[in-house]
């Protein structure tokens, strides 16, 4: 296949549009330098419509921008089940989550799993997100970078740094009040460039609107009843929507770059708000990126179809740089970039984090504390550099396989992670050692699942209900004397937290 130039007024729009993260970057580069609490949650300022913003644009890489139109392109809109269970499970976060990270004023999520459980676990928690976001750095620079430059002449090596060096440049300078109003910049970029391709695409497309309507009817592309049938070649709805419960109780409760945001608004009902904004953002992605792969499967249905040597993973970048205007090209390849940079640049910070407060502030010298921005700025930088290296060794050598591999490995733990801060919220019964039998065993029995004909969601589900009813369960062989959880469980939660003299265990 004959790759496709991006011109020069394509190339200055997406250098415009560089520029600009970078000045937002040096812009709050003052502010966020002034001490932790405001390079980590930015003082706790931000307005709850940003803030739910940024949470939105944290949760959607370039590799679901891309990847869910190809769902739609290839299938249906069934995985908009996903969807609809981050607006489900809202009503959770707020009455049973929220109270106790803002209690405790957290700034690390695994602040909660030391006052509930110990120290332990709380490291495990921390080191487990710093593996998996270093690895998550790499793969959301690689496969976007993988699918423009696939269907386009840009060096790979180029793309990879351009999307990862002024992530760590940005998130260096401007802290997480950077990080959030750069998030709300990518976010209202990636969501504009999606309509943008739509309304153009649909223009392209003769008989427009009804045209891709008639199209998506006739070749069931939206949802029909056999979505809601078990062992039919539909996908099935009901796995999809409870997969995603589990799937999206481990991003808003147990993922340091979610929760870190929670802290980030002047109060609760601000942070709840924040969380609404988000929800409601999750819904608007329904139509717009799902109905991009079905506007997608029209265009090249009446076109003499999608040429064969283009990967379906690369269609919507492959559309754009062939079909789209010299400009608009140019602003949608920047979508595709701020789509990772969002991710990246959160995942950054949130690493940072956890290193300083989970490991350095918890167990050295707090007098040193006064150093702590400028160690956080370097753990950005070094975070950062591995994820590159990662990702630029991919790129050289195309051995995704062995990273995915290390991916799956430390991702077996997540949504059992998320079990672990359940059972401390929903139960009052839950000790140490009976959660870290719950976590070992469900990341085993994960595992194995995983091998089966069981869909990723299914095996979410599986991992979750065993670590929490593993880790319940193995509770009860172990004491729980001595140890003070008045206001850590949804059974106290309006009472306030005393924290011990001594944070030893």
């Amino acid at each position: 296949m004959d790759k496709v130039g991006l011109g020069t007024f394509n190339w200055m729009v997406i250098i415009v549009y560089l520029i600009a993260m970078l000045a937002v970057g040096l812009y709050f580069t003052k502010r966020a330098g002034k001490n932790t609490d405001e390079f980590f949650t930015a003082g706790g300022k931000i307005p709850a419509w940003a803030a739910g913003f940024s949470i939105y644009a944290t949760t959607l890489s370039a590799i679901t921008y891309m990847s869910t139109p190809e769902q739609a392109f290839l299938t249906d809109w069934s995985y908009a089940a996903g969807n609809l269970a981050i607006f489900a499970i809202i009503p959770i976060l707020i009455y049973f989550y929220i109270p106790f990270f803002r209690k405790l004023n957290v700034t690390s999520a695994y602040e909660y799993l030391e006052a509930r459980f110990g120290a332990s676990l709380r490291v495990v928690g921390s080191l487990l997100f710093i593996l998996f976001h270093i690895g998550r750095v790499a793969i959301v620079v690689y496969l976007p970078t993988l699918a423009i430059t696939s269907v386009s002449d840009i060096n790979p090596v180029l793309v990879a740094s351009i999307i990862g060096v002024l992530c760590i440049i940005y998130t260096f300078l401007g802290g997480m009040e950077g990080v959030i109003w750069s998030d709300v910049i990518q976010g209202i970029i990636l969501l504009g460039g999606a309509i943008l391709v739509i309304i153009i695409g649909i223009n392209y497309i003769n008989g427009g609107f009804s045209t891709v309507f008639t199209d998506a009817l006739a070749d069931d592309k939206l949802i029909t009843t056999e979505n809601f049938q078990f062992g039919t070649a539909a996908a099935a709805i009901p796995i999809i929507f409870l997969g995603s419960i589990f799937n999206n109780l481990h991003q808003y409760t147990a993922s340091q770059d979610v929760v870190q945001r929670y802290q980030t608004t002047r109060s609760i009902n601000e942070t709840n708000k924040s969380l609404w904004t988000n929800g409601i953002l999750a819904l608007i992605t329904i139509p717009v990126f799902y109905g991009m792969g079905t506007m997608l499967h029209s265009y090249y249905s009446h076109s003499g179809g999608l040429p064969e040597e283009v990967n379906t993973s690369a269609i919507v970048p492959y559309f754009i740089v062939t079909t789209l205007p010299s400009g608009v090209a140019g602003l949608l390849i920047a979508a595709i970039f701020a789509a990772a940079q969002s991710t990246i640049s959160s995942s950054l910070n949130s690493i940072s984090a956890c290193v300083i407060t989970d490991f350095k502030q918890r167990f050295l010298e707090k007098e040193k504390k006064g150093n702590d921005v400028l160690l956080a700025r370097l753990v950005v930088i070094i975070a950062g550099i591995l994820g590159m290296a990662a990702a630029l060794y991919l790129v050289s050598t195309n051995r995704a396989e062995t990273w995915n591999l290390f991916l799956s490995i430390t991702g077996l733990f997540g949504v059992p992670i998320a079990a672990v801060f359940a059972l401390g919220i929903l139960t009052k019964r839950a000790n140490t050692p009976g959660v870290f039998i719950g976590l070992g065993t469900a990341a085993i029995v994960a595992y194995f699942v995983q091998g089966t004909d069981l869909t990723p969601f299914a095996v979410s589900m599986v991992s979750f209900l065993v670590a929490f009813v593993a880790g319940y369960l193995a509770s009860f062989v172990f004491s729980n004397r001595g140890k003070n959880i008045k206001g850590l469980t949804i059974y106290t939660k309006g009472d306030e937290y005393i924290q011990p003299i001594s944070k030893a265990e």
